[in-house]
């Protein structure tokens, strides 16, 4: 009789029951009325992921009911939700450091606080302690479209910033999140290019590539490049330092370094520099390449729609036609249907770079 006892009073302490009424365990797995959610953001090269339970409306007042005003709320449901950045970060603008943090928050009619907690596994807000914060901001609610389930979204994703936001009932609860993104991978770059990395050409002009992009640190991008040309001289590396040159002022080398690079150059390339200068409205020099194109590689189908699209860019549509039906004869099959739609805008007197 005691043995049973003992087995019933241990039973009912295992089992609690949900404000639907559905029995949960804190032993079992058993299915839970505000269920499990993980959400991953990488924003740059840092991962944000959220680790939560969605409650339910289920009929009942959220704001200043079930979730009082003026009290720490978990922010979910069950557990602790839990937020985890690989790298530092700044939250509205205050710094906090990478690490996994107890999210809680304070709701308010008009101003809710986001509180950053360094003790992450306890349940709920239970015994939520104040001087456990790692940080505290404050932010403003917003009205929000119906979510019967509580969830976190990322909105506004950016290179180096997304906005965090708790959506639940008809209210968003949004805080921003910002990364140093450049500085973050420049650092990873040091120790990435003393890999495997380092032993191909690839590896420095993509580090080169990324910080030329960026607008930053020119000086360590030539010095990848350089690393780069170590390993094999090609067209992409040449023409990669050459722009790294041209950013940094050094002309005459930038120049130097581009004719290297193009006496490399396979037809297909030339064209594809020959293009990009179009795209920067360099016409004339975009000519003088698809015209040394020309002499270098004269049988190349690609060749041909160079010299048509310099034609069709001065007005002549007759060379521009011919040229256009020399490379559809001689270029692969994939590439001849959008060739022909080229051809009809050339016979409709419709210049082809526009």
């Amino acid at each position: 009789m005691k043995r049973l006892l003992c087995v019933l009073l241990l039973t009912a302490s295992v089992f609690v029951l949900s404000p639907a009424g559905q029995a949960q365990s804190f032993v079992l797995d058993l299915p839970r009325q505000s269920q499990h959610a993980v959400l991953s953001q990488r924003i740059g090269i840092t991962d944000i992921t959220i680790n939560y339970h969605r409650p339910l409306v289920g009929g009942r007042k959220v704001w200043g009911g079930l979730v009082p005003y003026g009290q720490v709320w978990r922010a979910g449901a069950n557990e602790n939700t839990t937020i985890q950045f690989a790298d530092d970060v700044t939250i509205e603008g205050q710094p906090l450091p990478k690490g996994t943090y107890g999210l809680h928050m304070i709701p308010g009619e008009n101003e809710w606080t986001v509180i950053f907690s360094k003790n992450h596994t306890s349940w709920g807000s239970f015994t939520y302690k104040p001087d456990e914060d790692a940080l505290r901001v404050k932010v403003k609610p917003q009205p929000s479209e119906s979510h019967e389930a509580l969830t976190y979204d990322f909105d506004d994703v950016k290179p180096d910033a997304a906005t965090v936001t708790l959506r639940w009932e008809k209210l968003a609860v949004p805080f921003k999140v910002n990364v140093n993104t450049n500085e973050l991978v420049q650092a990873s770059l040091k120790n990435q290019l003393r890999g495997l990395a380092q032993y191909t050409w690839m590896g420095g002009d993509e580090a080169a590539n990324f910080l030329l992009a960026s607008k930053v640190g020119l000086d360590e991008a030539l010095r990848y490049e350089d690393l780069s040309l170590q390993n094999e001289v090609r067209f992409d590396n040449l023409m990669t330092k050459s722009q790294i040159l041209d950013a940094m002022g050094k002309k005459d080398e930038a120049t130097t370094t581009r004719n290297e690079a193009l006496a490399k150059a396979n037809a297909l390339q030339m064209h594809g520099y020959a293009r990009g200068l179009q795209a920067q409205g360099k016409q004339a020099e975009a000519f003088e390449v698809f015209r040394n194109n020309a002499k270098k590689n004269p049988n190349d189908w690609v060749v041909h729609v160079g010299m048509s699209r310099m034609y069709s860019a001065q007005g002549d549509f007759a060379a521009a036609s011919k040229e256009m039906q020399t490379a559809i004869a001689s270029a692969p099959e994939a590439q001849k249907p959008p060739l022909q739609g080229l051809a009809k805008r050339l016979e409709a007197k419709e210049d082809i770079n526009k």
